[in-house]
């Protein structure tokens, strides 16, 4: 018989409001490694915009190796609330943008916890907490961002993952992406992720029963951003919203896929060699 964690939910809404606010310079080496790791052929220089989503790179978590947790996560609490499950994914999210940030100059980034909710899943019970960001440089805000974090149980022994739907869709452009350990380990770095499931492949199996080296949702979200400015060179993304389906890992092999609407819009998504889709997006020019 199966035993869950009990979830207070009416501590963990307390945290729904708390805000917390960042200032900081972006500085251009991040967006330069970015360039590197993407094999972009220009790096970009101070002034220029910053790509979306490469705002990912700063406002950034350095919690002291005292408030880090075994799998490499901060300790629970602070700006996001105490959720007693020890698995946490980055699920989904979605952004407005109404200016572009630019490399080289001060940005200010102010959060607020949404909503906590509980809900029960099939493997116990998920904790979903949306967070919001405002990005603000030179007094204007520049982009709108909503971040969708689930909580849940970790398992006790390796699972199959759970079936996945075909692509359903047929790719106007495409670029085959293979996760290879260096790669994530660059991301980790250029994001201070310290989540041991994507450098540290003996935990990744032993401890979290993943099937090897997990590839980061936002790396694959990055990508597929990359894919539509190869395909769309000069269009300018005004919305993108992202959603993770099925985990990726460093012993696969991706293709990252766009097809456009007809419209304003293209969708993208990630899709193994089987054909199965990881990870969907859809981008919306301004």
């Amino acid at each position: 018989m199966n035993t869950f964690t009990p979830i207070d939910i009416a501590h963990l809404r307390q945290w729904v409001g708390r805000e917390q606010v960042l200032e900081e310079t972006l500085a251009p080496f991040s967006a330069i490694a970015m360039s590197g790791l993407l094999d972009q052929a220009t790096p970009p220089a101070v002034g220029d915009a910053l790509p979306l989503p490469w705002h990912w790179l700063y406002f950034l978590d350095a919690p002291a190796r005292a408030a880090t947790g075994l799998d490499g996560h901060p300790l629970r609490g602070g700006f996001l609330p105490p959720v007693p499950l020890p698995r946490r994914m980055w699920a989904a999210g979605a952004m407005q943008c109404e200016a572009p940030l630019h490399i080289g100059m001060v940005a200010r980034r102010r959060s607020t916890v949404r909503s906590v909710d509980l809900k029960d899943g099939r493997t116990g019970p998920l904790v979903f907490v949306t967070v919001d960001h405002m990005l603000e440089q030179h007094g204007r805000a520049c982009i709108r961002e909503e971040q969708n974090i689930v909580y849940r149980e970790a398992p006790t022994a390796p699972a199959p993952l759970a079936p996945c739907e075909p692509a359903t869709k047929v790719a106007q452009w495409s670029l085959p992406f293979k996760p290879d350990p260096p790669l994530l380990f660059r991301f980790s770095a250029l994001t201070y992720n310290g989540h041991r499931i994507h450098y540290d492949r003996d935990y990744a199996v032993r401890e979290e029963f993943y099937p090897a080296l997990v590839v980061h949702g936002p790396l694959l979200a990055t990508a597929l951003l990359d894919l539509l400015a190869r395909g769309r060179p000069g269009a300018v993304v005004r919305a993108f919203k992202f959603r993770a389906l099925r985990p990726a890992f460093d012993t696969d092999t991706l293709l990252l896929c766009a097809a456009a609407d007809g419209g304003d819009a293209v969708d993208l998504w990630t899709q193994d060699l089987q054909g199965q889709v990881g990870m969907t997006a859809r981008a919306t020019f301004g």
